[in-house]
């Protein structure tokens, strides 16, 4: 095995594990796992033209504008059934379903491919493909914090 493939290869690994952990924590309630696992400038992309397309960058604007917003809005987390994982490089492909229901009583069950891009043992970048009419016509769009006083 070349040192190229012996290098891909632990890259693949270790970035699929980071995911899988990521997963895991989030199915047990963990939402702090993500969010210590985003790199600092991490860059949030959602496939199609609405307010939840983004870029969102930074981890501020993922967690406190983009999540938030989500979160806000739901009774109880999303919650995630992982379908498939797939690792390459640093590249890591989730598919999965959510559940969730808005305040307002509104089912909110979307299903995402999101790609994930690790480096330095963080989430530099994630690009996230889902039913965007579902989350334009069940969500408000996302919202900046209220400055703090």
């Amino acid at each position: 095995m070349s040192t190229t493939t012996t290098t891909t290869t632990t890259t693949t690994e270790s970035s699929r594990k980071l995911v899988e952990w990521i997963f895991a924590e989030l199915a047990a309630g963990n939402r702090r796992a993500f969010a210590d696992s985003l790199a600092d400038d991490v860059i949030w992309r959602s496939s199609g033209t609405s307010p939840w397309t983004g870029p969102f960058v930074g981890k501020s604007a993922v967690l406190d504008t983009m999540l938030a917003s989500v979160y806000r809005q739901l009774v109880d987390r999303v919650r995630l059934q992982v379908l498939r994982i797939l690792a390459d490089g640093d590249r890591v492909v989730v598919e999965c379903k959510g559940t969730a229901t808005t305040k307002t009583g509104k089912p909110y069950n979307n299903e995402y491919c999101m790609i994930y891009r690790i480096a330095g043992g963080k989430i530099a970048e994630i690009t996230e493909y889902m039913d965007t009419h579902l989350a334009i016509t069940t969500l408000e769009g996302p919202t900046a914090p209220a400055p703090s006083a």
